[in-house]
């Protein structure tokens, strides 16, 4: 998947920009700002490295699902193909990593785990765990994706099913030395994924429940704002108390059509009341979430994820959102 660019600067403004922003990036050594590489799938993970370092990002969450077709949206890319990794093809991607100076904040794949269906979820558990085992031969300690779920059945009635099939994961993962951090999102917005939605972490109720139940200290979070405006909830609330279980954090924003919503209500479809948006252009209070990250010391990584097709949906309109993004939130990083 190797669409070949070469990256220059466009006008001087811009370049002015990047230029500000990586100085940014090198004051703050410790919270970086990068994006999930999900967005740019054309592009060979080379060329991801190349525009990130370009753009003056410090790190990327690299995309490892299997190698073909995409069962959803935004799933699907293999910047990284983790079947078989031998030790000599993660040196070389350490490298590609070294010569382009920006880093790599965890390895993503996002299946429904607890699939329905028996063979998908063997399929979804099999793949997890060669990204697990992938993620130290790249010096890396962090994997993110999504617990799934049976979206035709109850959190309670998911729950047994939920621990028997993750505790032998957490335990593989431990053995690897990896962390695991679940992303927030309901996997709620269209018909196919009612009324449940398709992944159980979605609620600090739930949350405190699964790490009392589970007990894994390297199961934690990638936490994304934009999912609690989703569901009436304030993003801010729960980072005092998991602040030991913020692994990684994603920064999308959400914008809510209140004129939508009043005429069919929260119950319906969220696809037919909600946007997504980079952020800055939604209903997040950016300033505020970024405060209390500081103020919890939040030290990880932040990667920007695009689902806001308002830019456009070709290459140079996803690449110019990451841009914008970057330069609404560089202003934390200073």
């Amino acid at each position: 998947m190797g669409q070949r660019l070469t990256f220059r600067e466009e006008n001087s403004n811009e370049s002015d920009l990047t230029l500000k922003f990586v100085c940014q990036r090198a004051m703050n050594p410790s919270m970086k700002l990068g994006f999930v590489s999900a967005i740019l799938p054309e592009l060979s993970l080379s060329d991801v490295f190349s525009f990130a370092a370009h753009e003056g990002f410090s790190t990327v969450e690299v995309m490892c699902w299997p190698v073909g077709q995409a069962e959803r949206k935004y799933a699907g890319v293999t910047h990284l193909d983790v079947s078989g990794l031998t030790k000599t093809e993660a040196e070389d991607v350490l490298r590609l990593s070294e010569d382009h100076g920006v880093g790599i904040s965890a390895l993503g794949y996002y299946p429904n785990i607890l699939d329905p269906d028996p063979e998908v979820s063997r399929v979804a558990v099999a793949h997890f765990k060669k990204v697990i085992k992938a993620a130290p031969l790249l010096g890396l300690d962090l994997v993110t994706g999504f617990i799934g779920r049976d979206w035709t059945k109850s959190v309670d009635e998911n729950w047994p099913r939920f621990l028997k099939t993750w505790k032998p994961i957490l335990a593989y993962a431990q053995d690897h030395g990896v962390r695991i951090g679940i992303e927030n999102c309901p996997m709620l917005f269209t018909q196919d994924e009612w009324p449940g939605g398709k992944n159980l972490f979605t609620t600090p109720a739930i949350w405190r429940r699964a790490f009392h139940d589970l007990d894994a200290p390297n199961l934690g979070l990638n936490f994304d704002p934009s999912h609690f405006i989703l569901q009436g909830m304030d993003p801010i609330s729960p980072l005092a108390e998991f602040k030991s279980k913020l692994f990684h954090v994603h920064a999308k924003d959400v914008k809510i059509n209140q004129t939508a919503l009043n005429e069919v209500g929260r119950f319906d479809f969220p696809a037919r009341w909600h946007l997504p948006r980079i952020p800055g252009y939604g209903d997040v209070n950016w300033a505020a979430f970024m405060g209390e990250l500081t103020h919890v010391g939040y030290q990880g990584p932040m990667c920007i994820e695009v689902e806001d097709e308002t830019f456009g949906k070709d290459l140079d309109g996803r690449m110019k959102s990451l841009k914008v993004a970057r330069n609404i939130l560089a202003p934390f990083f200073g």
